[in-house]
């Protein structure tokens, strides 16, 4: 059953070819045009001498920075949050007025602080990755088995112990399920934080910008296509991750 996985994406390619070719889509370029927009800025780069590479590695830089400052942040907060009853209804309503403003709301804010640059925009990827990191962990800390609590203490465990021993490893299914959810959105939060200009002129969204501009929608797509590609990858990253720690349940 393997081999079908990929017969949508094959489909889609043809099925787009065809509609490219009976002038359908306009001046939406083909999967041949986007090829050969992937050879340019693989050999000539956009700007010239800015190659494919380096705002993928531009790009994946300020996502990491970012996504690591909130799956730091995040995952202890959340055991507090689920473990404390009283914590959690201090930090509650604070939590539910910042979730719902989009990440970029904060873009002012975040060049006046930071500057344009990398810090900017992954204090924007942050804030997309951090709640559904958050809430996920907090989701998971409740959902452990109470009686479990109740045995490790009966069993004298004092409460750092019962955190990391009893609810840390109860709440890494949902914790992980914040983790792919976060990632997912910080990398779009990314891509449009990069639109609105970077110092150093590299990364994924800058170039989709930089390709509208002189009116490349070969490099356009095929930038798409590759923001699309990285972020399935990082997806599949995170599930192996997924088997790994969680291969004892």
């Amino acid at each position: 059953m393997r081999k079908w996985k990929y017969i949508s994406p094959l489909v889609a390619l043809g099925l787009w070819q065809l509609l490219a070719m009976v002038g359908v889509l306009g001046r939406t370029p083909s999967p041949v045009d986007v090829a050969e927009g992937f050879y340019d800025l693989i050999v000539t780069g956009l700007p010239p001498g800015y190659y494919l590479q380096w705002h993928l590695l531009a790009s994946l830089e300020r996502v990491l920075v970012g996504f690591a400052f909130a799956l730091v942040l995040a995952v202890p907060l959340g055991i507090l949050m689920g473990w404390s009853r009283g914590f959690d209804t201090v930090m509650d309503p604070l939590v539910e007025v910042v979730r719902p403003v989009p990440p970029l709301a904060w873009l002012p804010l975040a060049v006046i602080w930071f500057g344009i640059g990398i810090f900017s925009a992954a204090f924007m990827i942050f804030l997309g990755a951090f709640f559904p990191i958050l809430l996920n962990t907090i989701t998971g800390v409740k959902s452990v088995d109470p009686h479990l609590v109740e045995a490790a203490r009966t069993l004298g465990a004092r409460r750092r112990a019962i955190l990391l021993r009893v609810l840390t490893p109860g709440a890494m299914p949902s914790i992980i399920t914040g983790v792919r959810i976060g990632i997912g959105i910080g990398w779009m939060t990314l891509v449009a934080a990069e639109m609105t200009g970077v110092k150093s002129g590299y990364g994924l969204g800058y170039l989709i910008l930089t390709a509208r501009d002189i009116a490349r929608y070969d490099i356009v797509v095929a930038g798409m296509v590759v923001i699309g590609v990285v972020g399935f990858l990082m997806d599949r990253l995170v599930k192996y991750a997924e088997k790994r720690l969680l291969g004892w349940m």
